[in-house]
């Protein structure tokens, strides 16, 4: 289940899956228990989730009329889906042998080594590993020399932008 919630002390409005114990607000970091948190819509559905909760911040705007002419999310998503093509028919509509692209590929970035910037790291971990605590995910970015306060303020930060949720202490990829 989705819960589309807001913090009683800033405002902010996002997106928790499940119901955990506590949640907390991701700009101002004010902890409640899940019971005392304003929740405005509870749905099985993430897109619908996500289209009450934009709704809500294009309304605070004044923006409510335009958010009503533009598509769903689930509608959005598909139009660009239909308009896309993958990099193997760019590659080979451009006269360009894909196998040898992906070779040159593999040559240039020394067969993976390349190292990953701090933010690359971050979502590395959690999408390696299973449901990661905060300090799993530390860990592992510690291990790759990013520090632990950009790691947290890298998981707020995708927190509130809805790419990531938090439940229970545990983070996982929307």
């Amino acid at each position: 289940m989705y819960h589309v919630v807001g913090c009683s002390d800033c405002g902010a409005l996002r997106i928790i899956e499940d119901r955990p114990e506590s949640t907390q607000c991701g700009r101002c970091g004010t902890r409640r228990k899940f019971k005392q948190v304003r929740s405005f819509v509870t749905t099985d559905d993430l897109d619908h989730a996500r289209e009450v909760r934009a709704s809500m911040l294009a309304n605070r705007q004044g923006e409510g009329e335009a958010f009503a002419k533009v598509e769903s999310f689930a509608e959005l998503d598909d139009a660009v889906a239909d308009g896309v093509i993958d990099d193997a028919e760019f590659l080979e509509a451009s006269g360009l042998d894909v196998d040898e692209v992906n070779a040159a590929g593999d040559r240039a970035s020394g067969g993976g080594s390349r190292s990953l910037s701090r933010k690359e790291t971050v979502e590395a971990a959690l999408r390696e590993l299973d449901r990661p605590t905060e300090d799993e995910v530390v860990a592992f970015a510690e291990e790759h020399g990013v520090p632990a306060d950009y790691v947290e303020r890298a998981l707020q930060k995708l927190v509130r932008r809805g790419e990531v949720s938090e439940s229970r202490g545990r983070y996982r990829r929307l």
